[in-house]
This record gives C-alpha cells, sequence and structure tokens, in this order.
C-alpha cells in the first residue's frame, strides 16, 4: 500500500459530505422493515463509516466458499441486520455494510444479509512469548503465554509497528487453496515447511492444545486489534479458561460496552494501549477516538479484570508534558494508583519513518510526572541503560519487589502479593 492510498484510508469520519450522509441516512430507513423512520445512531454511524468501509469487496465465487469449507468464515457476533443491510456493534466505528462490503476492519463481510467474519482459526503470527513483552509486569511474571494473531484493525495508526498484518485482509495473510494443514502438538514439527503457514488452520481447541504443549501458562490475543476477530478470542479464551490456563487482550481498547462486557467473562489480564490523551491527536495519529478507551478502562476495572497501561510517546503528536500530566491525573482519579503505565518509547515506522526517536530525557519526565501525580507503578519501555526503568518499586520502602532486564525477570521479591521487605501489598496478580 502506498502513502497516498493510506492516507486516503486515514480521512476522518467528519469530513465526508452532507450527499454520503443523506445516502447512507436513506439506506438505512428503507432496509428497516418495518419500521417507519430510522434512528439518528444508525444514520450517524453509517455517515461515518462510509468513509472507511470497502465497497462491494467481500470475497466471492470460489474464494468465498473456499474460506468457508475452511471453517475461516463463521458468522459474526455482535451485529444487527437492517434489513439487507447489517450493522456492525463490535465497535465505535459502527460500519454499516450494504451486501458484499467489507468493514473498516478489513474482516467483517455483509454476505446475503448476514455480517461475517474472515479471521476465524487462521492465524498469521504466533509465537510463545515471555508476559513481560505484552508488556505484563504485574501478571503472573517469568511465566510464558501462547501469543496468537489474525490480521485486521479498526485503527490506521501512522506508527503502526505491525502493520504488515493489522492493516492487511485475511485473503492477503492466508491462502485458502490446496490441502489445508491444521495445527495441533502433533503437527508442530512441520510448521515451518514451505506454504504450511500460509495454508495453516489453528482452531481453537488446537490453540489450546499447544499453549499446554508449550508449557503456556497463559494465551495472549495480541499483535494486531484482538476486538476485530472477537469470535476467534473469545471462543479459544473459553476454552482455555476451561483448561485451567489464563487469557491475556493486548489491545487498542477500541470496543463497545456489550462485546467489552461479555468479553470480561474469559479474560484474566490485558494492557490497554492509551495511545494518548488529547482526542485531535488520536484522530489524526491513530483515525479514532479517546472516549471509548477511557470508558474500556473503567469497564474493564469495574470488571475485575487486571489490567496494565501502555502509552507510545511520539514525537510530536504524544510528546506534549502537559498532556501526560492531565492524563495522569485522569487516571489517578478515574482509575486508580495502582495500575501500572508503560512509557514506550517510539522508533520510526510504517509512515512516521522521518520522526527520530524518543528522546531518553522525556520518557524519564513522562515517568516522574506519573510519579508525581500519584501512579505507583511507572515503567520506561524500550530503552536500555536507564536506572530502574523497568523495576518494580515497592511504594512503601522503596526497595526492589521485581527486578527485570528487558523481558527477563532477575528477582522477585514478593510474597503473598506483599514486599518481602516491608509486607506492604504490591498491586497484581502473582501467582497462577
Amino acid at each position: 500500500m502506498d502513502r497516498k492510498e493510506d492516507e486516503n484510508l486515514n480521512r476522518r469520519p467528519d469530513k465526508i459530505s452532507r450527499r454520503t450522509i443523506v445516502k447512507y441516512g436513506a439506506v438505512a430507513v428503507a432496509s428497516i422493515s418495518g419500521v417507519c423512520a430510522a434512528t439518528w445512531h444508525v444514520m450517524r454511524s453509517a455517515a461515518a463509516s462510509a468513509a472507511s468501509i470497502f465497497k462491494r469487496d467481500a470475497p466471492s465465487g470460489e474464494l468465498w466458499d473456499q474460506w468457508k469449507q475452511r471453517g475461516w468464515a463463521i458468522e459474526a457476533r455482535h451485529y444487527r441486520k437492517l434489513g439487507s443491510n447489517v450493522q456492525c456493534r463490535l465497535c465505535p466505528n459502527d460500519c454499516l455494510l450494504e451486501p458484499e462490503d467489507r468493514g473498516r476492519c478489513r474482516n467483517r463481510v455483509n454476505k446475503g444479509g448476514t455480517m461475517y467474519t474472515l479471521a476465524y482459526a487462521n492465524p498469521c503470527s504466533l509465537a510463545p512469548d515471555p508476559v513481560e513483552k505484552k508488556p505484563l509486569f504485574h501478571f503472573m511474571p517469568a511465566t510464558r503465554t501462547f501469543s496468537l494473531a489474525t490480521s485486521g484493525c479498526g485503527f490506521r495508526c501512522l506508527n503502526c509497528q505491525n502493520w504488515d498484518i493489522s492493516q492487511r485482509k485475511p485473503e492477503e495473510t492466508k491462502d485458502s487453496r490446496g490441502e489445508e494443514f491444521r495445527l495441533r502438538p502433533v503437527t508442530l514439527s512441520m510448521v515451518n515447511q514451505p506454504g504450511v503457514r500460509d495454508r495453516m488452520s489453528m482452531f481453537p481447541a488446537d490453540a489450546v492444545d499447544l499453549a499446554k504443549r508449550l508449557d503456556c501458562r497463559s494465551l495472549a490475543y495480541t499483535y494486531s486489534e484482538p476486538s476485530v476477530w472477537f469470535e476467534y478470542m473469545y471462543d479459544t479464551a473459553k476454552l482455555a479458561q476451561a483448561r485451567g490456563l489464563k487469557n491475556i487482550w493486548v489491545t487498542c481498547g477500541y470496543i463497545n460496552r456489550k462485546p467489552l462486557e461479555d468479553l470480561c467473562r474469559v479474560i484474566d489480564a490485558a494492557n490497554v494501549d492509551l495511545k494518548g490523551f488529547d482526542d485531535a491527536v488520536y484522530g489524526k495519529l491513530n483515525s479514532g477516538r479517546l472516549q471509548p478507551i477511557l470508558d474500556t478502562l473503567k469497564v474493564v476495572k469495574d470488571n475485575g479484570v487486571w489490567f496494565e497501561i501502555t502509552n507510545l510517546i511520539v514525537p510530536t503528536y504524544t510528546d506534549d508534558l502537559g498532556v501526560i500530566r492531565k492524563m495522569c491525573d485522569w487516571l489517578v482519579d478515574n482509575i486508580g494508583p495502582d495500575y501500572p503505565i508503560h512509557f514506550s518509547r517510539f522508533h520510526p515506522n510504517h509512515l512516521l519513518t522521518d520522526l527520530p526517536w524518543t528522546p531518553i530525557e522525556t520518557l524519564v519526565k513522562a515517568r516522574d510526572i506519573a510519579g508525581r501525580a500519584g501512579l505507583r507503578y511507572p515503567y520506561i519501555g524500550n530503552v536500555r541503560d536507564v536506572k530502574d526503568a523497568e523495576t518494580t518499586l515497592c511504594p512503601k520502602c522503596g526497595k526492589a519487589a521485581v527486578s527485570r532486564t528487558g523481558y527477563r525477570v532477575e528477582q522477585v521479591n514478593i510474597d503473598h502479593g506483599a514486599c518481602k521487605s516491608c509486607n506492604t501489598p504490591i498491586a497484581g496478580v502473582w501467582r497462577s
């Protein structure tokens, strides 16, 4: 994808024409059988999605038949039917799709008035990882998690480090032709043979079996945006939960309340990427809105899911120390002081290769601001040689409760959830 095309996909919904609003409002009205008028919500959502969906781009013919035969296309959840149209209710993009349209996330389509996900049992990336890589520093330290991802995302982040899967259609990462290869523990040794990964299936039960085989204590839904492959994540997480494994959701947090509450029943931990604290910057850098992410943090907390926050500091976009101070104050007031925040260093990537790396000084200042605001566990990520960048310090005695080097845990000085030196509770999930 060239820069011009990607910029076109990044158009803000509020830039669409009045003609588009009228067109999609009329479509919504006409398509609701037995209802004389569409709600304003439907019209507004339809108008917003018109600038970002892929018109008449659903797979068809032999490709569609193959996708269904493989089990890679199943009916989606969290959507509503509007006659022959469908409206996705999974994330705040609320895409309204006419027949054969594809949603903003690239993996949800309208086929015959039914919404399908194309991202089921067809991961394009997987690996056993240290849980610290997510990053999660206060959740079962020094354990391994089985990470998996399919393609797709509802955002268009200019700095995305995994754009090669997040900004791709499932059909661009998988090949449904030829003989199917199903990844299971007994076939694991064959996964690196030529062409295998392109046609590989891994159903929820297979993923759980593999996690067990690889001695992972959890599964992590990560790398792209798991919210937009909700069905695959949810079904896998439910099976994992039943078999004694934990589930980790690594996310931008752009999800509607109902699916989020459903997800919270099977998720044990999350890392939510709070990409900034300015709505205009969110629109420009990520093509999203801030408020839904703040709502997600509150819902996750209210549902008792452990979570940590990542804030990538991007020069000229999210490096305003005054805005960082506002963000930290909001977190203390609305979320509380005990949820860790990871200030992560930006490196030039995707469409922002002309920007410099985040200065170390900026990251250190952000960590200091967080501490002064009352956040007890601020960290700095993607750096080396910064004192205590990744050390968990006891908020009372100041001694190292957990020492880390990169993703490696050097020492854990926590006993039954408390600092060994002074017996002060350290927030987190320290035992499975």
